[in-house]
């Protein structure tokens, strides 16, 4: 993944295989973040995202600073899911999972 300046942080939403539940979080490392997901979904499901099985990326965000990318994960958790709905549809009309773009390399 291409560096902003010297830091990534991202914001980001996953989803599971019906796309009914949506999981928003941050990390600095997006791909080692979905592995973790896909690892509890598979395993423990400790976690509100292992649990409902969201493991499939819809939409992220990329910020050189952290406390940016935190307030803009609280934002979209305090939104509705229409405007969740919204704010996907803009970034990935066909909602496709993006993971392989993330393993790839974005």
């Amino acid at each position: 993944m291409q560096t902003i300046g010297t830091h990534n942080y991202f914001t980001y939403i996953i989803t599971n295989k019906y796309k009914t539940v949506l999981y928003t979080g941050v990390t600095n490392n997006l791909k080692r973040r979905l592995y973790e997901h896909q690892t509890d979904s598979n395993g423990e499901k400790s976690t509100f995202a292992g649990k409902y099985n969201c493991v499939n990326l819809v939409y992220w965000e990329r910020f050189q600073y952290v406390e940016h990318a935190i307030a803009r994960e609280k934002q979209i958790k305090g939104w509705n899911r229409k405007k969740k709905d919204d704010l996907i549809n803009e970034f990935n009309p066909g909602w496709e999972f993006l993971n392989r773009d993330v393993v790839e390399g974005i």
